[in-house]
């Protein structure tokens, strides 16, 4: 018996972005299931945050359609968007500098009401990153760039959204941090079932993390397939993961479950 094909959450269809004059993204289409971890790959300036932007409501195209869990959002305000159940862990942290830690955290749960089910969801997140919960009072402004980050993601579960904008997790963080972060977002995707698009330079990481990927070039979408397909294709190899045409089949370490396409 045939396992039915999971539901679309997300959806982009033909989408463009500017700034100014400058187009960033040119009729961009790509869907992204319920459940799975999608990745966007690319160099810096082939429009990957550019996408996130567009479908968080922080930039609005030019053209084309973005439909979240069945409803049209193209160009909707930022908040109308958080509240509908998608969340964008923006490239850079941001977090708030002068406040707390918690306080950070508090921010992210703006839109509930559910004083019980926040404080669980703060208990959750500090399992995730305990670190978080040694530093709690502190000022986020005075962690490391790698706490910032766990702070950034922690802040967006607050929301509980269905949906993860997650936006160069690993930009500027150590091999050890990178890998420490990466085996979290894999963890929340697995035990709250939540959905994550990523974008990502280090395109080892976001292919062994991810279920299904887009190569996006000066733009454009060239390129999508399940993961492990594309880390066997030669140009993915050579010039995504750094290797010659060797034979050497790519390790899969947290590939979760089977993706329809």
């Amino acid at each position: 018996m045939r396992e039915l094909q999971p539901e679309i959450l997300l959806s982009l269809a033909n989408v463009e972005s500017a700034y100014g004059p400058i187009k960033a993204i040119r009729g961009v289409s790509l869907k992204v299931h319920k459940g799975e971890i999608a990745t966007v790959l690319g160099s810096n300036g082939a429009g990957k945050s550019t996408i996130l932007k567009t479908i968080s409501g922080v930039l609005d195209p030019t053209r084309g359609t973005v439909m979240f869990k069945g409803a049209d959002i193209t160009a909707k305000d930022p908040a109308e968007i958080v509240r509908a159940g998608l969340a964008h862990v923006p490239e850079g942290r941001e977090v708030f500098p002068l406040l707390s830690v918690k306080d950070n955290l508090l921010m992210g749960a703006y839109t509930r009401h559910d004083k019980d089910g926040v404080a669980r969801d703060i208990e959750q997140v500090y399992a995730y990153f305990p670190i978080l919960r040694e530093r709690q009072a502190q000022d986020a402004g005075l962690l490391s760039g790698g706490q910032q980050q766990m702070l950034s993601i922690s802040r967006a579960l607050m929301a509980q959204p269905d949906l993860i904008l997650l936006d160069e997790p690993s930009l500027g963080l150590s091999p050890k941090l990178t890998k420490e972060i990466f085996e979290i977002v894999v963890r929340i995707n697995r035990e709250r079932g939540t959905t994550i698009l990523l974008v990502e330079q280090n395109a080892n990481m976001a292919l062994n993390a991810a279920d299904y990927g887009y190569v996006l070039e000066n733009g454009r979408i060239v390129m999508e397939d399940r993961c492990e397909v594309l880390r066997e294709k030669e140009d993915i190899r050579e010039f995504y993961l750094g290797m010659k045409d060797t034979g050497v089949r790519g390790e899969r370490r947290w590939k979760k479950k089977k993706t329809w396409r």
